[in-house]
């Protein structure tokens, strides 16, 4: 395990570079602003928002004239009533402050959860729409950490820092005001101490928000481990390996627990010394203030009034030096999710479409295709490939590991455009039509299943949304499925749990095989299907599939040659090149390679 996670951390900052390649070092909170896109639909709550904020604002700062007025009128001249009426005032003040304040903490909280729930769904949109070769350089735990623990993130942001931000910028600004109206001079000294107190937000900002995105970093790879081993629990438990993995999923998390000790850190240091500076200041301004009350030149209450709005601008820089921090945050942040959303997918439909689904034949060439994947360009993974497959026949790919006959799938179904040559559908270039439109075409059937979290219906009906019960269930007869779907505790409302875990593995294949069977498309594409599933099983849903291919085009990529004696054609690849091409009477007599499989597979089934 100490060897997997050294692997792990040398090729992580590759995975992330992919992603953040184009991201400078030099980060401010301007990129903040590129949020205003996900804002600008609740302009009206915006509004209402702000205005509640500078409500409250403005009646804080009236309080102050409510201090002077009890301390000069009620205070120094010793008037009940004057006390009594600067006591109500402050009172009325205060619930117009509460009543203000709910109504901003509502709109703000509202905002938060409504502009993150609006990114994640636009991130989530952009991502499931990507290209595949995206997903071969960034891992998929890279990619949740983003819509969720970001999205977050920024929750927390919008609906609570960004406002206690705005709102101690306005009393801030509020109270600057009032202080030069009440004394000039004492104003000028509080001038003078604010550029000591900017100077720590300038120092330290910059730490927090290197240090900010390194420690969001460091939690999406935390999550990434951690999504991996339990994905693969059975093998982690099957090896003995627990041991190893607490250890090296414990060595993860002190990674990020140190980032992050660094982060606050480096944030408590700028709270204190904006503290420092603060009350520093304050205290020599009430010194200066309270010789001149003595000496006259001023009133109590002017001093009294003075101090309050100083205490409230003091309250605005502290609150704005620790909403920096979290500001910094959501600048990582907001450049995460902007750079999924930035990504461009390789694989796009054309602007103007050739031809309509109906017109498309299931006619399938391949024309001196050449094509290697993007994270291995040296390494061709075909090369000046020319098959056909015509109309309702079926055509069989064999091969060794590693000939390309998977590639083939990823190819015709648009996952990647090859790099020369090209593949036609009823005659019209791929790369012509609406990757939708070709894939609506096809149903695949893969070796490994994929099943979703939900009932039986529901991944049955995922080859067609729109099928009824009665089509779910006739497509599950026809895969012979629906005897053991009728045993299971709800029938075909059991829930199968995360990737259809309580399946056998025969099982989640007769669900698959279902389900293409209930998309009824033109071509089928079989990656042997059969291969999950024991001698019986095998011998009911080939009878399922052989009605199925009638009239339909099948590619078939078989590993048992025994499954594809009666195709129409076998093509024999050997490292992305056609080898031979015939029936399997002719490519046993004309094939070495196809002869030697043969050989080998017949002579150990018949041991």
């Amino acid at each position: 395990m100490i060897h997997r996670r050294e692997f792990s951390v040398s090729a992580r900052p590759a995975a992330s570079k992919s992603m953040s390649e184009t991201t400078t070092s030099k980060r401010d909170l301007s990129v903040l602003l590129q949020l205003a896109q996900f804002l600008t639909p609740y302009k009206g709550t915006l509004a209402a928002a702000a205005a509640a904020l500078i409500f409250t604002a403005g009646v804080t700062l009236a309080i102050g004239q409510g201090v002077r007025i009890l301390i000069d009128r009620g205070f120094a001249a010793g008037s009940a009533t004057e006390l009594n009426s600067a006591v109500a005032f402050i009172v009325g003040l205060t619930v117009l402050i509460a009543i203000g304040t709910f109504i901003r903490f509502y709109l703000v909280s509202w905002l938060g959860e409504r502009v993150s729930a609006d990114i994640r769904k636009t991130v989530f949109d952009r991502v499931i729409g990507l290209h595949p070769s995206f997903f071969e350089t960034n891992r998929s735990g890279e990619i949740m950490s983003r819509l969720t623990t970001d999205t977050t993130l920024l929750q927390t942001i919008i609906g609570s820092s960004f406002s206690m931000a705005l709102r101690s910028l306005l009393t801030f600004t509020g109270a600057l005001v009032m202080l030069l109206v009440t004394n000039l001079k004492l104003s000028l000294m509080v001038l003078a101490c604010v550029p000591l107190v900017l100077m720590p937000i300038l120092l330290f900002g910059r730490r927090v928000r290197n240090l900010a995105r390194r420690s969001q970093d460091t939690i999406a790879e935390v999550g990434s481990y951690a999504g991996e081993a339990i994905q693969h629990i059975k093998t982690v438990q099957s090896y003995t390996r627990e041991s190893d993995e607490k250890r090296a999923f414990a060595t993860e998390v002190e990674r990020a627990f140190e980032v992050a000790r660094k982060r606050v850190q480096q944030r408590a240091v700028l709270i204190v010394a904006v503290i420092l500076m603060v009350f520093g200041a304050i205290a020599g301004m009430l010194w200066v203030g309270g010789n001149d009350v003595l000496a006259g030149r001023m009133s109590g209450g002017e001093l009294g009034a003075f101090v309050f709005y100083a205490i409230i601008m003091a309250s605005g820089v502290a609150t704005i030096a620790e909403v920096y921090g979290e500001l910094q945050r959501a600048a990582g942040a907001t450049e995460r999710l902007l750079e999924l959303l930035q990504v461009e997918s390789l694989i796009k439909a054309p602007e103007l479409q050739v031809a309509g689904e109906q017109t498309l034949t299931a006619a399938v060439h391949f024309r001196d295709v050449r094509f290697h994947y993007p994270s291995r360009p040296g390494q061709p993974a075909l090369e000046n490939l020319t098959l056909a497959v015509e109309p309702g026949k079926s055509l069989a790919l064999v091969g060794p590991s590693g000939a390309g006959k998977s590639t083939v799938f990823e190819l015709l179904q648009r996952f990647y455009d090859p790099q020369e040559g090209e593949i036609t559908l009823g005659g019209t270039d791929i790369r012509l039509l609406d990757p939708q439109q070709l894939r609506r075409q096809m149903a695949l059937v893969p070796q490994q299943p994929a099943l979703f979290t939900g009932d039986v219906s529901h991944n049955i009906r995922y080859g067609k949304p729109d099928a009824s019960d009665a089509q779910v269930i006739a497509a599950a007869r026809a895969a012979h499925a629906h005897e053991f779907i009728e045993k299971l505790p709800e029938g075909y409302h059991s829930n199968l749990g995360e990737q259809g875990v309580r399946l056998s593995g025969g099982q989640r294949q007769r669900i698959a095989i279902a389900r293409a069977i209930l998309k009824d498309p033109q071509i089928l594409l079989l990656d042997e299907a059969t291969s999950a599933l024991d001698a019986e099983s095998e011998f009911h849903v080939q009878q399922a599939l052989e009605e199925l291919m009638r009239n339909r085009t099948t590619i078939i990529i078989a590993h048992r040659l025994s499954t594809i004696l009666h195709a129409d054609r076998i093509a024999v690849l050997e490292r992305g090149r056609l080898v031979s091409l015939g029936d399997h009477n002719t490519l046993l007599a004309t094939c070495d390679l196809y002869r030697r499989l043969a050989q080998l597979q017949f002579r150990e089934q018949a041991s």
